[in-house]
């Protein structure tokens, strides 16, 4: 039997780019957590973290080089599980 379907191999120069992206973005929340910007200071954290955790689905996960559909399927993951967390602020704040 054949295997029509094409893998693609990641290289390290690429997972290197990723991890010196994720070092920065970790090392800027911590920056950050150290400013008082009040009530943005939540948004930009998460911001952050949004940034990193769209860097580590599409390089190690592999939606940058799967199907379409499973990038969809993330996303509308991700927009409930924001929605959720808007309500939950919104609560939370009134």
């Amino acid at each position: 039997m054949e295997n029509s379907e094409e893998h693609k191999i990641v290289s390290f120069k690429t997972y290197l780019i990723i991890l010196v992206s994720l070092i920065c973005f970790t090392l800027l929340s911590v920056f950050v957590t150290k400013i008082d910007l009040g009530n943005i200071s939540i948004i930009v954290a998460l911001s952050i973290a949004a940034i990193k955790s769209l860097l580590v689905f599409s390089v190690f996960m592999h939606l940058y080089y799967d199907k379409k559909m499973y990038s969809i399927m993330v996303a509308g993951v991700i927009l409930l599980m924001t929605l959720v967390l808007i309500i939950t602020f919104l609560d939370y704040g009134f």
